[in-house]
């Protein structure tokens, strides 16, 4: 009953239906096949605009790789300061873009705003005894499981566009926000002013395949060489341009997105006045009561430790298969409390 994170559940049917109808196949390596020719416009129809799709095998790898293409050396990315990109991705972007720095931006609720962006760039003088800021990364859904309407990240978007910024967006949990926003995908990526999209479906029922969706056409060959050179190219890549159709292929994005989200649904009633934010994708921060982590751990329920060390605060994510026994003891232990 594990609820420390969705990269512990299963791959969906589908998927592995996906991966068993591609084996035997004797096609081209690499991106020569069928499938992986197919992405594009797959992703393209499901985004209502031109695109390519570059699979990876991780999310920090397409994290990483679309802000090498975006930053040089010597630049930076505005983002949370509790962003993926800075808390658990162990330097990757530095790694990739060959030494450029992230600029830490707080935000309630692990959202930034433009307001906050410019209070946080007002110092920063852009010449030459300072690294230039090329990119802004945001992530939808946030680490603090809260989701950017259509109309926020608009407006994140016109300020990095009048700055001169490119815009990258970590979707680990993409598919999350848009089952809670009930919006078109396009309506918070390149219509907010998107370049690039980290779409994620590891998380959300995939088994080792992520997409890096690219909106900007003057990104895309320089990406393909960064993926090659980052051993991010498979030769067999039929087998994650199968599961990444697999998986946008009659809603099964979306179909797990609504379960993960509505598990974390019925969590969240049942921690009632402990909640820490707003629960608005599959992730459900709580401050517990004294003696509730051990006795919820004593009935078999795992999950992590937040905050700072003995603050009670906890972070429960729910999945596309979270089972109802789990949910069951969950809100058994926090209403005897």
């Amino acid at each position: 009953m594990a609820f420390q994170s969705d990269n512990s559940a299963a791959p969906c049917p589908e998927v592995l239906a996906a991966i068993a109808a591609a084996a035997p196949a004797t096609l081209a390596g690499y991106d020569g096949d069928a499938l992986s020719a197919s992405l594009a416009q797959a992703f393209g129809a499901l985004f209502d605009h031109p695109c390519e799709v570059l699979p990876v095998v991780t999310g920090t790898a397409a994290n990483a790789l679309a802000l090498a293409a975006m930053v040089p050396p010597y630049g930076a990315v505005v983002c949370h300061q509790e962003a993926h990109i800075e808390v658990d991705e162990c330097g990757a972007p530095g790694f990739y873009t060959g030494g450029a720095s992230l600029m830490l931006v707080p935000g309630a609720g692990g959202k930034l705003t433009p307001d906050a962006i410019n209070t946080a760039t007002a110092g920063h003088r852009g010449d030459v005894h300072q690294v230039q800021i090329r990119a802004l990364s945001l992530t939808q859904a946030t680490e603090a499981g809260t989701v950017y309407t259509p109309a926020e990240l608009a407006a994140l978007g016109d300020l990095a566009r009048a700055r001169g910024w490119r815009v990258h967006l970590d979707g680990a949990r993409f598919a999350n926000a848009v089952a809670h926003l009930g919006c078109h995908p396009a309506d918070i990526s390149w219509r907010a002013g998107v370049d690039i999209l980290s779409f994620g479906t590891i998380k959300n029922g995939g088994l080792s395949a992520e997409a890096i969706v690219v909106f900007a056409p003057d990104l895309v060959e320089d990406l393909r060489f960064r993926r090659k050179r980052a051993g991010q190219m498979p030769s067999k890549g039929r087998f994650q341009a199968a599961q990444l159709l697999a998986m946008i292929g009659d809603d099964v994005w979306l179909r797990n997105a609504r379960a993960a989200n509505a598990a974390a649904q019925r969590l969240a009633a049942a921690a009632g006045d402990r909640l820490l934010h707003p629960v608005e994708a599959n992730e459900v921060f709580v401050k517990l009561r004294p003696g509730e982590a051990e006795v919820l751990r004593a009935a078999g329920l795992g999950f992590y430790d937040w905050g700072a060390v003995g603050s009670g605060e906890a972070r429960f994510v729910a999945s596309w298969d979270t089972a109802e026994r789990a949910i069951a003891a969950f809100e058994k232990v926090l209403a005897g409390s």
